[in-house]
């Protein structure tokens, strides 16, 4: 989702620099040094928040420190000082479900005149956080576990810079708003930003008790405590733009309201328990980090891409995430595709890459997007949103039966598949192509959109306009889900039509795409129509669409699962041998979670279940050894070795929503799992778990009004199927072929 340049072009040249002389990547994020403090994020609605361990927001060098709200960061400083020094870590640990933020800290030796007055270790403070509705609530929890009476001085400084998210991923902009702040009473402090855009932002920071002294900056307490005697702080920093001002709840009124909503929107997804304690780890840090990035707008959930850097509305990025949770919370698609089809492109708009029918790529809120300093306010440049969309809702009709909401759809259905075969193809050669319209839009537009991604065998970039290899295969199945959604409607002539239309996209893809000196497809024809004779992943989504020949999809398994692909934590962007190969870039050497379940997703759809086992455990064992246990955007595509972990990336967003819902889809590719409401019957088709797992619970399977619990359990190669709970009619069954 980034303009990437490469690790080697950033040494030791300035942000600035950087973006000044490498005119065609604009939206690089640079990563410009290392962080002395590991960092914690915590999300809500359209704010979120990047802490470091202690809670402080910009005390420790490195990180995207800072509250954030609808692309603008409202606090860039909030740092907590215990009697003029840092407070000592004792623990940092966020909540199973992302709801809290604990940090457990301590009182450092304290010295007079070189003298020890007061040792360590005497004053427990306690840091509780949490997000609700455009406000981050905080408690400090002070107790005096010493001998005699803890005289405490605290204060907590505060500052806003108000930047604009591109700003804090490295933009220079020459102008910028006007930043007031203003003393309201004895407890809280205003701090006010009026943009180029005419848009007016404000953070207030409120303070209960009221502080000693309040200035626009700092807030400061002194008070002695006894020995065990307890005293509680309460800070919080609510963020508003124009008319949308409110004041924040109480603390625990808060929270309350915060648990109940997060129970409410959890309630009837599928769940998952097995017999590896540190896979359940994996799957619930994937639960809870989709609950905090999904989002509740107009058109119901989305999943919001990413943080720091994606958090917000993004087409393809929301539109896998919601294939990978299909089995198990089916009404994330229907929110996603809602959503898309209120921004479906309408007019023709150079500067956005928009044209009529045409899927979101990104929205933003910030000032940036609004004066259109960058593109990205409603952006259409991705090739890909489009037939995935199409993709999604045949799925979701599929999946759940809800012929309504495909009828609801049909209308954005049917300017999506106009945009197919019209501006997205505009040679009319028969393949979808992208070219940007605009020069600051993004040079690539699929899903590996780095400026040097897509290349020859010579390792020279290609020139558009580009057909990439896994779009024409997204548009085939496409095509496809859309005939029989079609059919459904009772369209038989249009569904025959679009199926027609498919079979020929297959048979000319085969002969324009297969290399056979490199024994896959190409990643693309350039805008010559040569071949980019490069092996990537690229090849392995094409399976997943299903437009691949059985044997040549075989071929493509096979070349993946080599050590050239293969890393170990899984399959590689790109194979060693290629020309721009890079373990630690973007798109050309490193291993992407979400593509690696795209493609085991079609490894299924060709039977080859043992290259799924190799895949799941790959990313199963990298998974082990994360933070949280919470796979990232990407890592490193490094060899594995022995008695030690995979390398991560040093930009890479964490959480990403299509990370998070990996493990989803890998399980149901291990198992085959199908859905057919019209026989009300749940299937798995050569169902298989993988070597780490012995039993698998799957509880609140949904079909319909009907609910079933099941339990599965390995015997070597085998699964054996126990039904525990069947409310309604449903149908379930292993089936083999």
């Amino acid at each position: 989702m980034q303009t990437t340049l490469g690790l080697k072009l950033l040494r030791q040249e300035s942000t600035a620099t950087l973006i000044e002389e490498v005119p065609e990547a604009p939206f690089y994020i640079p990563g410009t040094g290392s962080s002395t403090r590991p960092r914690r994020t915590l999300k809500h609605g359209d704010c979120f928040v990047v802490l470091d361990s202690h809670a402080d927001v910009g005390a420790a060098p490195g990180g995207p420190d800072g509250i954030f709200f609808r692309d603008t960061r409202h606090l860039s400083h909030l740092e907590m000082l215990l009697n003029g020094q840092q407070p000592l870590l004792l623990g940092s640990n966020v909540r199973d479900d992302n709801s809290i933020l604990t940090v457990d800290l301590t009182n450092p030796d304290i010295y007079l005149d070189q003298t020890l007055v007061l040792p360590k270790d005497a004053l427990h403070v306690v840091r509780t956080l949490f997000l609700w509705r455009g406000a981050v609530y905080q408690r400090l929890r002070m107790q005096n576990h010493g001998e005699g009476p803890f005289d405490v001085r605290l204060t907590l400084a505060f500052a806003s810079d108000f930047a604009d998210l591109f700003e804090v991923r490295g933009l220079q902009r020459k102008r910028r708003g006007t930043a007031t702040a203003e003393i309201c009473g004895k407890t809280e402090v205003a701090l006010n930003y009026l943009g180029l855009d005419g848009n007016r932002r404000r953070t207030t920071l409120l303070f209960d008790p009221a502080p000693e002294r309040l200035s626009s900056s700092v807030a400061s307490y002194a008070f002695e405590l006894q020995p065990k005697e307890c005293r509680f702080i309460y800070a919080t920093v609510k963020c508003d733009r124009g008319a949308e001002e409110s004041r924040p709840l109480a603390f625990r009124t808060g929270l309350r309201a915060a648990f109940h909503e997060h129970k409410s929107a959890s309630g009837g997804i599928a769940t998952i328990s097995t017999s590896n304690q540190v896979f359940n780890e994996v799957v619930c840090r994937s639960m809870a980090d989709l609950a905090m990035l999904t989002t509740l707008t107009p058109q119901g959930p989305y999943p919001y891409a990413g943080i720091p850097w994606y958090s917000t509305t993004f087409g393809r990025d929301g539109i896998i995430t919601a294939l990978q949770m299909l089995w198990c919370d089916p009404q994330i698609a229907r929110g996603v595709l809602r959503r898309l089809a209120a921004l479906q492109a309408r007019d023709i708009d150079p500067l956005a890459d928009g044209e009529p029918g045409k899927i979101l790529h990104e929205m933003r809120g910030g000032e940036m997007a609004a004066l259109r300093e960058v593109p990205f306010g409603l952006y259409y440049g991705s090739v890909d949103a489009t037939p995935l969309f199409v993709m999604l809702a045949g799925l979701y009709a599929e999946h759940t039966g809800d012929i309504e909401t495909l009828r609801e759809l049909w209308p954005n259905i049917e300017a999506a598949l106009g945009w197919i075969d019209g501006p997205g193809d505009p040679d009319r050669d028969g393949f979808v192509e992208y070219h940007r319209s605009n020069e600051t839009g993004l040079v690539n537009q699929g899903w590996k959109d780095s400026h040097d991604a897509i290349f020859h065998a010579d390792g020279s970039l290609a020139q558009g306009p580009i057909a990439l290899c896994e779009v024409q295969g997204y548009v085939y199945a496409a095509k496809r889900l859309a005939a029989r959604g079609a059919r459904r409607l009772g369209k038989l002539m249009l569904g025959e039509a679009l199926d027609a239309q498919a079979a020929k996209l297959a048979e000319r893809f085969e002969a324009a795409f297969w290399c056979e000196d490199i024994g896959t497809y190409a990643l693309a024809l350039d805008g010559q129509k040569r071949p980019c004779r490069v092996r990537t992943s690229n090849a392995g989504q094409v399976l997943f669409s299903g437009i691949a020949a059985p044997d040549r999809a075989e071929a493509v398994m096979r070349d993946l699962m080599r050590p050239s692909f293969f890393s170990g934590w899984g399959i590689r962007t790109l194979a060693r041998e290629e020309p721009r190969y890079n373990p630690m870039s973007y798109h050309n050497g490193s291993v992407w979670p979400h593509d690696n379940s795209l493609i085991a997703a079609g490894f299924a759809r060709y039977g080859h279940k043992s290259a799924i086992d190799r895949v799941f455990k790959g990313l199963f064992d990298a998974a082990s050894y994360m933070d949280l246990r919470r796979l990232p955007e990407l890592y490193c595509g490094f060899q594995r070795g022995r008695q030690r972990g995979p390398t991560l990336y040093p930009v890479a967003c964490s959480p990403q929503a299509w990370a998070a819902g990996t493990p989803l889809l890998l399980l149901q590719s291990s198992l085959g799992l199908e859905f057919d409401p019209d026989r009300n019957e749940i299937l798995l088709r050569n169902p298989r778990l993988p070597p780490f797992l012995e039993e698998v619970i799957l509880r609140n399977l949904r079909l319909g009004q009907s609910i079933v619990d099941v339990m599965l359990h390995r015997h070597g190669a085998d699964v054996s199927l126990q039904v525990l709970r069947n409310e309604g009619r449903i149908r379930i069954a292993a089936v083999y072929s």
